[in-house]
């Protein structure tokens, strides 16, 4: 009797097993496919992820680089009337973009002495410009855009006796990006430069191909 109380009660644990290992591999198949999908999602949104940081890294647009070239007072190393003095300014933008080109919808220069504005002119008309390409900017402020007095001037020869004069040069563009057919709204741009230059009214060497501090307001 108590044999086959014994046999039945292993069939019925037999069968009561079975079902019960089934489910757990079954289950343990179920979780290692998910774990499976799971790393094979994130893996997906790594790519992803890396792909966009990429084309953000490459579509990214720079703002422009400018360079002081030259910078002189012809008049300055003599003692000429206020009324003919002139200005030349020669700086080089740059677009460092690799794919992205630039629209300068205008620019204008302004010479700043102590702080104060000594006369303001437009640069250059409206151009566009490659990427990875440099445009030169060469002007002459005349009396005409100059507000030179005859105090400033002495102002001038005063610091000229003295070695050197500072000045400093903002140039105020409104450019747009493009980036194959698509366009930027409008930004304006800032490039301010310190520049000195010697008894002779030229550029002290130490200023040359000075970079400019580049802002957007």
């Amino acid at each position: 009797m108590c044999r086959s109380n014994k046999q039945a009660s292993e069939h019925i644990k037999r069968q009561h097993t079975i079902p019960y290992y089934a489910k757990r591999v079954r289950d343990r198949c179920t979780t290692r496919v998910t774990k499976i999908l799971c790393a094979i999602f994130l893996c997906l949104i790594l790519v992803v992820g890396v792909i966009f940081f990429i084309l953000w890294l490459s579509l990214r647009p720079h703002r422009p680089r400018f360079y002081i070239i030259d910078f002189s007072i012809p008049g300055l190393n003599q003692h000429s009337e206020f009324e003919n003095a002139q200005i030349t300014l020669n700086v080089t933008a740059r677009n460092p973009n690799q794919h992205i080109g630039i629209y300068y919808m205008s620019m204008v220069g302004s010479i700043f002495y102590e702080d104060q504005n000594m006369g303001s002119s437009p640069l250059m008309d409206p151009f566009y410009q490659e990427p990875k390409t440099t445009t030169i900017v060469y002007h002459t402020f005349n009396v005409a855009s100059l507000t030179v007095n005859s105090r400033r001037w002495k102002e001038f020869m005063d610091n000229r006796q003295q070695g050197t004069v500072v000045f400093r040069i903002d140039i105020m563009a409104v450019i747009r990006f493009k980036v194959s057919t698509w366009g930027s709204k409008h930004h304006k741009m800032h490039a301010n430069c310190d520049v000195a230059v010697g008894q002779d009214g030229s550029i002290l060497p130490a200023w040359k191909n000075k970079k400019c501090p580049v802002y957007f307001t």
